[in-house]
């Protein structure tokens, strides 16, 4: 039974993978809200469109045509972020420290259909995705500039997607950017201690509790992590201990599929509308170790508050003190479950 404290007062929960913290504040959630209403998103696609950079046949900007894809396509980005060739320097000048970072940047187009998104496409179709994301994992995995490969999406205009077609983005780097590089240290340490995998661990908890699981299958599991800090916030988390997602079997990746696709398509429910959100697998590095403290997952950080107009504002006390939410993780269980 949840312990009815934490719905009722503030409180702070503990974030095993980051070693941070959380302020949950349930008693918030009733408050009055006369602030920003977001544009609702319900716009009806066309399957083609002849002026999207990302659509099958269409010119992008770099005038490179892309071809008549049929499923996942890929593409090395026309804006990376990170540069290939970029030249290898560093600056230590006093308390002024800078150091080169390499990187290849790519464009995960999910389907040609242009109207789509995960949570319109089928299981089969997601695992078309996950089978692309395994192969870019690996071709990029095996490149020795290369020590972490970073899977995300965008999805939706309030979380900065500059393009509605079904796509995400794979960035890849020569060091750990700064969540994984905390990821990392936490599970190598509860590892060497526990020669457990801490996510595994967490688990068979979650599993006893029945208090945060919207959805599992044979393979994975959707959960709302207890320190949660967006407002639906979500994890799917394989149950077998496993690093990477090269790991996955081709069963295991439709299972995966699977889980995908309950839980993008619970997000559109929720409140009516396209639900926006960014998510994000983190997974071992590539750096040629061992690695087998990391237990691989992937989260989703939906801004969505309220309702499809009411979004998560991370300031004031979010910038300078620290992550904060009002609906407790509990809550929002329950409202996503009760949509399956």
């Amino acid at each position: 039974m949840t312990n009815t404290n934490l719905q009722d007062y503030s409180h702070k929960r503990y974030n095993i993978l980051t070693g941070e913290w959380v302020l949950v504040s349930p008693h918030r959630a009733k408050r009055p809200w006369q602030g920003q209403n977001e544009a609702i998103s319900n716009e009806k696609r066309p399957s083609y469109d002849e002026t999207c950079y990302l659509c099958a046949g269409n010119t992008r900007i770099n005038g490179e045509v892309n071809p008549n894809y049929t499923d996942a396509f890929v593409f090395t980005n026309d804006f990376a972020a990170l540069q290939k060739d970029s030249k290898t320097f560093a600056v230590n000048d006093g308390l002024l420290v800078a150091q080169s970072e390499t990187g290849i940047c790519k464009v995960v187009c999910f389907s040609p259909d242009h109207s789509k998104s995960l949570a319109d496409m089928t299981p089969k179709e997601i695992e078309k995705v996950v089978f692309t994301w395994q192969k870019e994992f690996k071709d990029l995995a095996e490149n020795p500039d290369i020590n972490y490969v970073q899977i995300f999406e965008n999805k939706g205009a309030v979380m900065g997607c500059s393009n509605p077609h079904p796509h995400g983005q794979i960035w890849s780097q020569s060091t750990l950017p700064n969540e994984v590089d905390k990821k990392n240290t936490q599970q190598l340490n509860y590892f060497y201690k526990n020669n457990s995998s801490l996510l595994g661990d967490y688990l068979a908890q979650e599993l006893e509790k029945q208090e945060r699981i919207i959805f599992e299958n044979d393979e994975f599991i959707v959960l709302v992590p207890f320190w949660a800090v967006w407002p639906f916030e979500t994890m799917i988390v394989p149950k077998k201990h496993q690093a990477n997602i090269l790991d996955m079997s081709a069963e295991q990746a439709l299972q995966y599929a699977e889980a995908i696709s309950v839980i993008t398509k619970a997000y559109d429910k929720l409140f009516n509308t396209s639900f926006p959100y960014s998510s994000g697998i983190h997974q071992a590095p590539t750096d040629g170790n061992e690695n087998k403290h990391w237990h691989w997952h992937m989260s989703f950080y939906p801004p969505l508050l309220r309702s499809a107009t009411v979004k998560k504002f991370m300031v004031g006390y979010e910038m300078f003190g620290s992550p904060q939410r009002d609906i407790t993780a509990e809550s929002a269980v329950k409202m996503l479950r009760d949509l399956l």
